[in-house]
């Protein structure tokens, strides 16, 4: 709500200083919602019991008031041109992006009118977590340091000699069992046959997975289990050298993912957009391909070398 009205305030004043005549009738809340906003970042879990629900039909108010008065500021101005052409144009994109974010500030106070005011369980996929991106997704991982994230997540898979053979953004929050018969048949549609190792983390452990992967014609599953009592035959299964083996391997992807953060570019997108968003990933990606097609290459050259040699 905070950024919907500075927003939707810096805009009336940018066409303010375009028309002819200014704007009329708007007034500047900024300060008012800056204070509840901080004033509701700064509550303690104590005080968040009995003050976080003024604090916020204070700040929703204060939106609402923005939000409408930037409308009538609209309606108002909707017959004012300039004399230069080029001003006229600015004016109609300014005219444009107030009536965009007024529609994305009437969602967010609606959204925060039923989760605060109305102690409704407003499910993810109806919430906007960002005004200025609007598809991200709110992500939860299980970490204790962070146990909310923004963004998107990635599913990213590798073969053995280090190429990213699939990647997908994906949409919400879904749990990683869910990936695996989709990338073994993108597996299979692309080399014509199923991988002889399949690892993963224990997140995408389930035994209707463990058998498809079987069934499908995959050597060694590599998965762990995830909760519950191991039976004797799943903890000898995972003590096994070839089981240890395959988990070194599928550690590697932990690398594989720092190298596309740091070294690629992926840990953060400044441009806007899903479009956008999932370009970067797939750049990203593409030149990790590129380097370590590169570093296969020289390994082979050097080899051809030294049998010369």
């Amino acid at each position: 709500m905070w950024d919907a009205v500075r927003v939707v305030t810096r805009l009336v004043g940018d066409l303010d200083e375009l028309l002819p005549e200014g704007v009329p009738g708007f007034t500047n809340r900024t300060r008012s919602a800056r204070r509840r906003m901080q004033e509701i970042q700064r509550l303690t879990p104590k005080e968040r019991q009995n003050q976080l629900v003024p604090k916020y039909r204070q700040l929703i108010h204060t939106t609402d008031q923005v939000v409408g008065n930037a409308r009538e500021v609209l309606k108002k101005t909707e017959a004012v041109h300039s004399i230069d052409l080029m001003t006229d144009i600015a004016i109609k994109a300014v005219r444009k992006q107030i009536d965009h974010y007024c529609g994305l500030g009437d969602r967010v106070i609606d959204q925060a009118r039923r989760r605060v005011l109305n102690q409704e369980q407003v499910p993810n996929e109806e919430k906007i977590f960002s005004i200025f991106e609007t598809h991200t997704d709110l992500i939860k991982r299980g970490k204790i340091l962070k146990p909310v994230e923004f963004g998107h997540k990635v599913y990213i898979a590798e073969s053995a000699r280090g190429l990213i053979t699939q990647y997908r953004v994906l949409d919400g929050n879904p749990t990683d069992d869910v990936h695996v018969e989709d990338s073994l048949k993108r597996h299979q549609e692309t080399f014509g046959e199923v991988p002889k190792l399949y690892s993963a983390d224990r997140g995408f452990f389930s035994q209707k997975n463990i058998e498809y992967c079987k069934d499908a014609g995959v050597e060694l599953v590599c998965i762990p289990q995830r909760g519950g009592k191991k039976t004797a035959a799943q903890a000898s299964h995972e003590k096994s050298p070839a089981f240890k083996d395959g988990q070194r391997f599928r550690a590697g992807i932990e690398g594989r993912i720092s190298v596309l953060f740091r070294g690629r570019g992926m840990k953060r997108c400044l441009a806007e957009g899903r479009e956008r968003f999932e370009l970067l990933v797939g750049a990203a990606v593409l030149a990790n391909n590129l380097m370590v097609i590169a570093r296969l290459l020289l390994e082979k050259q050097n080899r051809r070398r030294r049998r010369v040699a």
